[in-house]
């Protein structure tokens, strides 16, 4: 390509679109009507207004997508739980090491005769977190579907 000093142009940049949108409208909302738009199209889960807009217009499938925030906090703090609850097993096994390592049998059973029932009970505790769970999944998320 030549400009027009007659020096080679570059090929550089974003390709040209081949039909690209060039036309533009504009349209104005009230207030309940601007808040009522944002709400549908963060349900959409589209990232582009005008890709939202466009669809809605043509006809094309929105996906609408609705985010219980309590669910999404359960399920954090459950994760949360989960993860401290793996880290206790994890600290369990290197105490029972330690126990054997730097302790008599004797004492170190003792240690662990204390160390079982703590255990035991944090195995009711745990119970008792899968028994809400499965309460909560079945009174909140089937319902959902």
């Amino acid at each position: 390509m030549n400009d027009h000093n007659g020096k080679q142009m570059k090929k550089t940049g974003r390709r040209p679109k081949t039909d690209p949108a060039k036309i533009r409208y504009t349209i104005s909302f009230n207030e309940v009507d601007h808040s009522r738009f944002l709400e549908l199209f963060e349900q959409s889960g589209m990232e582009v207004k005008a890709h939202f807009i466009t669809s809605c217009i043509f006809g094309k499938t929105v996906k609408t997508i609705k985010v219980d925030k309590g669910t999404v906090d359960f399920y954090m703090r459950l994760t949360s739980f989960h993860s401290q609850f793996r880290a206790v097993g994890v600290n369990y096994n290197q105490m029972v090491k330690l126990l054997y390592l730097n302790f008599s049998e004797k004492k170190a059973a003792a240690i662990l005769y204390r160390l079982e029932r703590q255990s035991l009970e944090l195995t009711d505790i745990f119970k008792k977190v899968i028994q809400l769970t499965e309460e909560f999944n079945q009174k909140h998320l089937k319902n959902s579907e």
